[in-house]
């Protein structure tokens, strides 16, 4: 029979998919793998593909569009390092986290608006606030991890074994310093992973480093002492919660080796404020001269405040030790999970000096009567069952690609911009040499949908060059790249 008259050649018809209604006429010459990925993702934040979804087959989806099965399978692992898909093996790969905002179609280019009341005034109490409510296409803040990798299915698990085995008595007030099982969990954590021995006796579970500030601001300052100096450029969140306790935070400069401990004794601080595994904003590591000097200064009657906030975050050089691990009788020590897992949890936790950890018992106490009890006991079972270590090394891997997208970016369309801290961290530091303030900078990217943080947000001292501090872990390497852009013509704009 012949059958070459029933109708017109199959290869004559535009190839298409009943899957989204995908059409290949639609896709621009080359790069069909941006297109594919592109158009997935806006199913995904769109609600066409639900968590949960199963997505085709790379060869069947590639046989419907007549391409490459290297085409759909270079697509599907772009949303797989996104963090919105992740493969099942036999079960397929599964829709597993909905974009923050979908991508948006490219702009026409226009000048830079007016700096906003956000950036023309001196930040106040409720800046973090209003930046993190602020609308923005591309989010570049500092401060946040891949949060679509939190480990749900896990978290979930644990949370019903949790659950089962909780004895009714279980469900009434706590131990103001936490849980005894999470408190013998963090001690295990920090001797693994930060060399510090320390008796889960020693531990206080807090609300996060911000209550971990607070609470060790109105101990210290209920000792007499009314001072803390802060490192410079240094957290602008951090010194705020310094201040909110009555505390001076007077600035110490920082250089390639960290703090500068000359300056330090200069300053005549009793008490210092230091992020000694990565500097913030700068990424440097506290030098091993410096540490000697500095252990000699605590010797000498110096208290240490070490803000830990994501030594575990480490890409190209190798792990260095916590302070409290070798003066622990000298340094109030804090950390916490908003950078292993997310902010959200509202966990963390203090060790205090031994003459403090008294009165650091009763702040906590006063404050709140401890922390929430079942998220205590899931966050124990998750560090002791290995599975937060097993999510750090995926993590890790992803924030590393995301790291190397925006130092590319930034070398190829922001020239003669300095890049610091690449090694390690959530975060990079970037430095201009041009004669514009940060601020107009950060507003200008801000009315073009992109959000940053000026440095100088982060400086007391004046002298500082502009420059920006640029999160990297929590945003897609496609926004990353878009938004870097975008700072990169604003700059020339600028200049």
């Amino acid at each position: 029979m012949n059958r070459s008259k029933e109708g017109p050649d199959d290869r004559s018809i535009t190839p298409g998919a009943d899957f989204l209604q995908l059409r290949l006429d639609e896709a621009p010459a080359g790069g069909l793998s941006d297109w594919l990925a592109r158009r997935l993702r806006l199913a995904i934040a769109d609600g066409l593909l639900p968590v949960g979804s199963r997505l085709p087959a790379t060869r069947v989806l590639a046989a419907e569009l007549r391409v490459s099965r290297g085409v759909v399978t270079e697509a599907y692992q772009r949303l797989n390092e996104d963090g919105h898909v992740a493969g099942r093996g036999r079960g397929g790969t599964i829709v597993v986290a909905v974009p923050v905002t979908a991508p948006a179609a490219p702009t026409a280019a226009r000048p830079p608006a007016p700096a906003g009341p956000l950036f023309t005034t001196a930040p106040g109490a409720d800046v973090f606030d209003a930046l993190r409510a602020a609308p923005a296409r591309i989010d570049l803040s500092p401060g946040l991890p891949d949060l679509t990798a939190f480990p749900r299915t896990g978290w979930l698990r644990a949370e019903r074994l949790v659950l089962a085995q909780l004895a009714p008595g279980e469900f009434g007030y706590g131990d103001p310093r936490g849980t005894p099982a999470l408190r013998l969990a963090i001690a295990h954590w920090l001797a693994r992973n930060r060399g510090i021995r320390a008796d889960p006796d020693e531990i206080v579970v807090v609300a996060g480093t911000a209550q971990a500030l607070g609470l060790l601001g109105r101990t210290v300052h209920d000792d007499g002492i009314r001072t803390i100096a802060v490192e410079d450029p240094g957290s602008l969140g951090a010194r705020q919660h310094l201040r909110h306790q009555r505390l001076e935070t007077p600035p110490v400069p920082v250089d390639a080796e960290g703090v500068r401990v000359d300056a330090l004794r200069e300053r005549g601080a009793p008490a210092v404020l230091l992020t000694p595994a990565h500097q913030f904003p700068t990424g440097v590591v506290l030098g091993a001269d410096r540490r000697r000097e500095l252990m000699r200064w605590a010797g000498q009657g110096g208290l240490i405040v070490e803000d830990d906030y994501d030594a575990e975050h480490r890409y190209d050089r190798p792990p260095v030790p916590a302070l409290r691990s070798m003066i622990p009788e000298h340094v109030w020590y804090a950390g916490s999970v908003s950078k292993l897992l997310a902010p959200a949890l509202r966990v963390g936790w203090v060790l205090a000096p031994p003459r403090y950890r008294d009165a650091l018992v009763e702040a906590k106490r006063y404050a709140d009567l401890g922390n929430s009890v079942l998220p205590q006991l899931v966050l124990a079972r998750l560090m002791e069952s290995g599975e937060l270590e097993r999510r750090l090394r995926q993590v890790r891997l992803r924030h590393r690609r995301r790291r190397d997208v925006m130092v590319g970016a930034v070398r190829d369309r922001l020239p003669g911009a300095l890049v610091h801290g690449a090694a390690a961290g959530l975060h990079l530091m970037v430095t201009f040499d041009a004669g514009f303030a940060d601020t107009d900078l950060a507003a200008a990217a801000l009315a073009r949908g992109v959000k940053v943080q000026p440095l100088s947000w982060h400086s007391q001292r004046p002298g500082h060059p502009p420059g920006l501090v640029l999160g990297y872990a929590a945003t897609m390497a496609t926004d990353i790249a878009e938004g870097v852009a975008i700072l990169g013509d604003l700059v020339r704009r600028l200049r």
